[in-house]
């Protein structure tokens, strides 16, 4: 447990944490929304600072980020909690707290990332922006060692926590859920304009940036809400890379699957914008493959986490001789 940062004391006693835009007012004993941040005696605590509830070597790809150091490894960590509250929660358990915690202070942390010699760690799982104290001191001494720092995040967060943080942040994948407020509201307890401003504010502070649009059966599928997601990306960047992801039924949402049909459309969609589409959850490898957007010449081949280079000259294309956005070996 730890001191919390970003919180103000109200006149009433109570505390107002300012770490997200949900601005929880806590009473002395009260926890926020995010089950991780506590008032106590007057002064807001980061319950879970140095606890994580899983440990994992992943492949990039698996984030998904695709335009960064594809093929390598990164040790992934999660905590517990969350800032929305999606119906279709893909990790209830870990949201709601019903896993164990092991202690992984910055320093062990980075001796883990030393022996599994990964590029780096991922803050993933859950939602790594409530455990903010936790990831920028561990962002910082990654840093100073070399590593890289991805998030993997819904964005949800104020402003200034936010700038302060990006600053030891390499890459992000930022889920980008809704289009439409109403759905955010009904089906996250969220709103998009934060997330949008943070895709922007990464994009902006020259981190690199990939968006996943997780397409949920009678909830954003249809062709209006998939161009209102592409032309949102596109505002911030066309080079930005961009995840349809198939929805499957999970915790209170019970709609089918994702008509596959319907992803291959917001593809065709989104490339009519966007230099980079891919879709997830899908079994086709045509759709997770990069192609240079000059020449089409194959640039990285992918079969699901296998991943090769085979056309490229550190950012460039072999062929052609066109930049990449990402990071590339």
């Amino acid at each position: 447990m730890e001191k919390a940062s970003y919180w103000d004391r109200m006149d009433d006693g109570r505390i107002e944490c300012v770490l997200c835009p949900r601005h929880c007012r806590l009473k002395d004993g009260q926890v926020g929304f995010c089950r991780v941040r506590k008032n106590i005696d007057g002064e807001l605590y980061a319950l879970t600072y140095g606890k994580v509830s899983a440990i994992h070597d992943d492949p990039i790809e698996k984030k998904p980020l695709y335009h960064f150091y594809p093929g390598s490894d990164i040790l992934s960590i999660g905590g517990i909690g969350c800032s929305l509250s999606c119906d279709f929660c893909q990790n209830r358990s870990l949201v709601d707290g019903r896993v164990p915690l092991i202690d992984l202070p910055p320093e062990k942390l980075l001796k883990a990332v030393n022996e599994y010699a990964s590029i780096g760690v991922a803050y993933t799982y859950n939602e790594p922006l409530i455990q903010f104290e936790y990831v920028l001191d561990c962002a910082k001494l990654l840093k100073q060692n070399g590593k890289v720092n991805v998030l993997v995040t819904n964005g949800y967060l104020e402003p200034t926590p936010f700038d302060e943080l990006i600053y030891y942040i390499d890459a992000l994948n930022i889920d980008l859920k809704f289009s439409d407020n109403r759905m955010y509201e009904r089906l996250c307890k969220g709103t998009k304009e934060p997330v949008i401003r943070n895709i922007k504010a990464a994009y902006e502070a020259g981190a690199h940036v990939e968006v996943t649009n997780l397409i949920v059966t009678r909830a954003n599928d249809t062709r209006e809400a998939i161009q209102e997601i592409v032309d949102i990306v596109a505002s911030i960047g066309k080079d930005i890379p961009l995840h349809f992801s198939r929805y499957f039924p999970h915790y209170k949402y019970d709609e089918p699957p994702t008509d596959p049909d319907i992803l291959l459309e917001a593809w065709r969609i989104a490339k009519k914008k966007l230099l980079y589409v891919y879709i997830g959850n899908l079994p086709t490898e045509m759709y997770s493959n990069t192609y240079c957007p000059l020449c089409n010449s194959l640039l990285i081949a992918r079969s699901g986490y296998f991943t090769k280079v085979v056309g490229m000259d550190g950012s460039r294309c072999r062929n052609c001789g066109y930049v990449i956005r990402g990071r590339f070996r």
